[in-house]
């Protein structure tokens, strides 16, 4: 299967994939770099790695294909959620060795964002250098944050300062007796939709835009300002069935960019609104990103979301990795262990998940650019 070598193993091997994979097609290709450093030496040890090269540099890279003055343009993003990039990453690379890049209608052009949260990717977290989930930060910083009672009721639970036995049976009974009274979504919308109060919590959005924030900015404002049709997909794993690719709107019910979506995407696509998305509701997604950037564009967003693991395992794998770069050691044997399942809940690295990730990448990304054309 030539999709499985679309996958790498780290974050270098991805950069560099990807890199090679714009130049063999001929793509124009920038680099933004970030001034936080990767893992090196003992670090790469226990994070299962390969043996670094010496260079631990972070950046992100961006490539164009296609006419500059574009009215019409298909924008992907990955690396959103840094782990998550071992998918996004590969579905560039293959968009690009494949030859997919060539159906591009005539009069449109193709921007590719690569590892837009390099730190996250390298280290394996969701989180930046900041511990700033990204698809929170988007919010107006501006006005007052969104509050997330659900967290605050449950953040100790949420986060425990002790990663044993004992300690995670009791967070788990508060957590089981809160879903009892209030619903499963209730839980996930606590934990997982955004909180503003807790800067070393999980899914925290921040106080002000981050460095991922304002590259992404620049890079739009930079490149995509004549583009008044935009078909954007941020790439992502962790939610719904294994290897399945669900096709989420990132617009608001009612809106244009919503009808837009059902219009190209149809039935599959799906809503954290109306309660037929496996995500919660979630607040300042990158999207309101692209549309702050290109006010004069139609963008038409979706996160593509690939399953991985149940929901319960994945959460825990994030709330792992919040405590042992909060209050652990990550070169202990837990430490190590729990990086390795943080890995796991994001990246299932066996061949047959790869195929049906790539299988639908392709399908998502031909119908982004029929609906383009249409445009």
């Amino acid at each position: 299967m030539r999709e499985v070598s679309y996958f790498s193993d780290c974050y270098e091997a991805a950069r560099a994939k990807f890199r090679e994979a714009a130049r063999a097609a001929g793509a124009a290709v920038e680099t933004y770099a970030n001034s936080s450093r990767g893992p090196e030496g003992e670090v790469r040890d226990w994070l299962g790695l390969p043996t670094a090269t010496g260079d631990t540099r972070l950046a992100t890279d961006v490539a164009w294909i296609g006419p500059r003055d574009a009215e019409r343009l298909l924008i992907t993003l990955s690396g959103t959620h840094g782990v998550e990039a071992f998918c996004g990453s590969a579905i560039q690379v293959g968009c690009l060795d494949s030859g997919l890049y060539r159906n591009l209608p005539r009069g449109t052009a193709w921007l590719m964002i690569h590892a837009i949260n390099p730190y996250g990717f390298a280290w394996l977290r969701r989180v930046n250098e900041d511990n700033v989930d990204l698809n929170r930060n988007f919010i107006d910083h501006a006005q007052p944050r969104p509050v997330n009672t659900g967290y605050e009721l449950l953040k100790d639970a949420i986060c425990p300062t002790e990663w044993t036995d004992a300690s995670l049976a009791a967070a788990r009974a508060r957590l089981d007796a809160y879903e009892r009274t209030h619903g499963p979504m209730a839980l996930q919308s606590a934990i997982s939709s955004g909180q503003y109060g807790d800067p070393l919590g999980v899914f925290y959005g921040g106080t002000a835009p981050t460095w991922s924030n304002r590259v992404l900015d620049a890079v739009l404002r930079r490149h995509a300002g004549r583009a008044r049709h935009v078909a954007y997909i941020d790439l992502h794993t962790g939610l719904g069935p294994y290897g399945q690719g669900e096709i989420m709107s990132n617009h608001a019910a009612g809106t244009a960019g919503h009808a837009r979506v059902v219009d190209w995407y149809g039935a599959e696509a799906t809503s954290n609104e109306d309660g037929t998305s496996s995500s919660a509701v979630v607040a300042g997604d990158t999207t309101v990103g692209v549309e702050r950037a290109l006010p004069a564009a139609a963008v038409t967003g979706i996160t593509l979301e690939f399953g991985t693991v149940p929901l319960d395992e994945m959460l825990t794998a994030v709330r792992a990795d919040n405590w042992v770069h909060l209050h652990g050691d990550i070169s202990a044997p837990l430490g190590r262990a729990l990086k390795a399942r943080m890995r796991r809940a994001f990246y299932p690295d066996a061949d047959d998940w790869k195929a049906m990730v790539w299988e639908r990448a392709v399908d998502v990304h031909e119908r982004a650019l029929k609906g383009l054309a249409a445009s």
